[in-house]
């Protein structure tokens, strides 16, 4: 398949700019791959469709605040350095805004505790820098960083940003994007899934840019993914593994859970457990080895997502849905609604 077949057109209008009252109350549209049938509920509806024994895979991965607002030094223009990830103690990958106006030798201060210099330029764009703190690093960072929202919510972070780009059950910090299709989750909800004899399995995918980054070559087999840091743990291998021999179904909270999983499968279709570097990119047509259903948001065109969503269903099938969510006025991408996909 090409780029092109992937495009679509997505009122402005229903691109979620805030998220939902309440997590588990958004609109919910439920896909069957097996008779193409859709049908619609709200989202604490996923309940009734899990079974005794079932595992429940959920991306623990927690967002900090990634945007830093800084000087030059000498010049004292305004800069923002938005945090990627760490290479090292005190060494990360960054952007930087403007970027024509960082060099390499430039030195930023970022409020009286934080400072950082620029030492390498990035074959993405971006610059490597390190900091200078006496404090905590990441102390200081939640104290006067931003929420790293997703570039399509056309405002300022707000407080409560804080708390709602974030899943309830995030644990694990180092993502600049959150796991979108877990924000609908409520601890009550978990709790009653629990209760059901479902199997809460974590692991850890951090998200990075690249979520939010269209693929832009027409020959899909030409994308290079980013590569973002996952573990599964050898607990989290075991629960999947018991689901899969009992024919019991794995349902993957999220696309960031799909390739942490599809990363990680031995050659006869287990899952093993395991910590590294996965740049995998899934595209139509693609074998699935390990996931049975999966609950994710609405994606932008042309993502990487949205071609991992319809490798999952089918091309055809995902856009049909996509052209009811239009018509129907589903909100979409990280603040809108919910799709469950059987």
């Amino acid at each position: 398949m090409k780029l092109s077949d992937f495009k679509y057109n997505l009122p402005e209008k229903l691109i979620a700019q805030y998220p939902s009252d309440k997590r588990d109350q958004c609109r919910l549209m439920i896909i069957n791959r097996n008779d193409g049938t859709i049908e619609e509920g709200i989202f604490a509806d996923v309940i009734d469709y899990m079974e005794k024994g079932d595992s429940l895979v959920i991306n623990e991965t927690k967002v900090f605040p990634a945007r830093l607002e800084g000087t030059k030094d000498k010049t004292d223009a305004k800069v923002e350095v938005f945090l990627l990830r760490e290479l090292e103690r005190g060494l990360w990958e960054v952007l930087v805004k403007p970027a024509r106006k960082v060099r390499v030798g430039n030195r930023l201060t970022i409020g009286k505790d934080l400072a950082c210099d620029v030492i390498d330029n990035t074959v993405s764009g971006g610059r490597v820098v390190r900091f200078n703190y006496a404090d905590d690093f990441y102390s200081i960072v939640d104290k006067i960083g931003k929420s790293p929202l997703p570039p399509y919510i056309k405002r300022e972070p707000e407080p409560m940003d804080k708390q709602r780009y974030q899943t309830v059950y995030a644990k694990i910090r180092g993502a600049v994007a959150a796991p979108t299709a877990g924000l609908h989750f409520t601890e009550e909800l978990l709790e009653k899934i629990e209760k059901k004899g479902v199997q809460i399995v974590t692991l850890v995918l951090h998200l990075g840019l690249g979520s939010f980054r269209p693929v832009v070559v027409e020959d899909l087999s030409r994308h290079k993914m980013d590569s973002e840091f996952y573990e599964i743990s050898e607990d989290a291998a075991d629960k999947i593994n018991q689901s899969l021999r009992n024919k019991n179904k794995v349902i993957a909270v999220g696309t960031s859970v799909v390739r942490a999983l599809e990363t990680n499968v031995t050659s006869e279709g287990w899952v093993k457990p395991g910590h590294g570097w996965t740049d995998k990119f899934i595209y139509p047509p693609y074998v699935f080895r390990i996931v049975h259903r999966m609950i994710t948001n609405f994606h932008l065109p042309s993502s990487t997502l949205l071609m991992l969503v319809s490798a999952f269903a089918s091309r055809d099938l995902i856009f049909k849905a996509y052209r009811k969510a239009i018509r129907d006025k589903y909100m979409f991408y990280s603040y809108g609604d919910a799709m469950l996909i059987l």
